[in-house]
């Protein structure tokens, strides 16, 4: 009886484990980017932590925030940038925004988005989709800055898995940069 209750519970543990990322897992969280080297993101126009202006939502003007980083790592060969809200309805976190093959000269976006390719997000359009939450709850927004080590061979239609699946064994480093939105009332 013991035997069997064993057996029974290394099949469920072995049933139960994956080396698939679990649902909701950010882009930048994934454990084949354990070991890129830390970026500095930063924003003139967002505060660590901070709401995001309405201006960049899509409640707003629905413009693209501008980004800058520091600290790539030697040996760049683009950058990518995928911005997700783990906070939405959907199994997986909402995708704002996909871009690369971004230039690792440029010094910030939106700048450096010449010759870059902005992927689908996650309305199923390519480029930006601001901020849209509808619950009226506080959404967390990753800026997440990717350094490569190559271009990226991608169509414009590529979304965020296909992305981070090219990005897969290139990932040189990573930067993240949190905000907030919440609907506003009215």
């Amino acid at each position: 009886m013991k035997a069997s209750a064993l057996a029974v519970f290394l099949l469920l543990a072995v049933g139960c484990s994956s080396s698939a990322p679990a649902a909701g897992t950010l882009a930048g969280e994934r454990p084949e980017m354990a070991k890129a080297q830390m970026m500095l993101v930063t924003s003139p126009a967002l505060s660590p932590g901070g709401p995001i202006p309405l201006a960049y939502s899509a409640y707003g003007r629905n413009q693209l925030p501008p980004l800058s980083w520091s600290a790539l790592p030697a040996g760049t060969q683009s950058l990518a940038v995928i911005v997700e809200d783990p906070d939405a309805a959907t199994p997986q976190p909402f995708v704002h925004w996909t871009a690369w093959n971004i230039a690792p000269t440029a010094h910030g976006l939106p700048e450096g988005l010449a010759g870059a390719v902005q992927g689908r997000n996650g309305k199923g359009a390519e480029g930006w989709w601001g901020p849209h939450p509808s619950d009226g709850k506080l959404h967390h927004y990753h800026f997440q800055l990717f350094a490569l080590d190559a271009k990226l061979n991608l169509a414009p239609s590529a979304g965020r898995d296909e992305l981070v699946e090219a990005m897969k064994g290139h990932v040189l480093g990573k930067g993240r940069l949190l905000a907030t939105f919440i609907k506003p009332k009215g």
